[in-house]
């Protein structure tokens, strides 16, 4: 896949980017409209968190393919397939810290503290969603059973 820049400092080919897909040889490769879905996670959600921490990162996971996703063990309605979703962390930072800084500062569809303990701020991931023109700013924290609000 071409390099094609989303935003400032975020590619196609980074929020397309699966080790799973490339595992099983799967084409993890979006059409006009996910791509489009991409550009503006990363212009909503990934460069305004850049700015503001200052400090550069690299999303674990943006667009999956169907296929993709079901192996990945996620809903067949995730965002992901749709490339409204991105799970990232920064190095160095606490994921709730960031989480926190998000919710109070931008807007969003979902933002979810993954598998994070509050005893350790590092642990799990963020994953956040922006829907254009629907976003329900609903922050909440999984702990690999439950969901609950944040």
């Amino acid at each position: 896949m071409p390099l094609k820049q989303l935003s400032r400092h975020f590619t196609l080919n980074e929020l397309t980017r699966s080790a799973l897909a490339q595992r099983h040889g799967i084409a993890n490769v979006p059409g006009p409209e996910v791509v489009l879905n991409l550009a503006r996670l990363a212009t909503y959600v990934l460069e305004p968190v850049r700015r503001h921490f200052a400090l550069p990162f690299s999303p674990s996971s943006g667009y999956r393919a169907p296929e993709v996703n079901r192996l990945a063990g996620s809903k067949a309605s995730s965002q992901h397939v749709t490339g409204q979703a991105v799970d990232f962390e920064i190095p160095g930072l606490s994921n709730g810290d960031v989480a926190r800084w998000i919710k109070a500062n931008l807007t969003f569809d979902q933002l979810i503290l993954e598998f994070h303990r509050v005893d350790d701020p590092g642990s799990g991931w963020l994953h956040c969603s922006y829907v254009e023109g629907r976003n329900r700013n609903m922050s909440l924290i999984f702990d690999g059973i439950t969901y609950k609000e944040f």
